[in-house]
């Protein structure tokens, strides 16, 4: 049983793993680039639905 208390001190102890501030940082960055993307996905969706409303106008 003292095997195991000071295995799981030892765990809890570590520090080699990822934080929550390295999380966030990560999290924030995949946010921008969904946002850049959404973003450009939907100029150009805006234009081509344009272009097509154009032409259906014009016939």
């Amino acid at each position: 049983m003292k095997n195991f208390a000071t295995s799981f001190v030892n765990f809890l102890k570590e520090e080699d793993g990822p934080t929550a501030v390295e999380y966030a940082v990560m999290l924030a960055l995949i946010v921008v680039v969904c946002l850049a993307a959404v973003g450009t996905v939907g100029t150009n969706a805006a234009t081509k639905f344009d272009a097509v409303g154009t032409a259906i106008a014009g016939n």
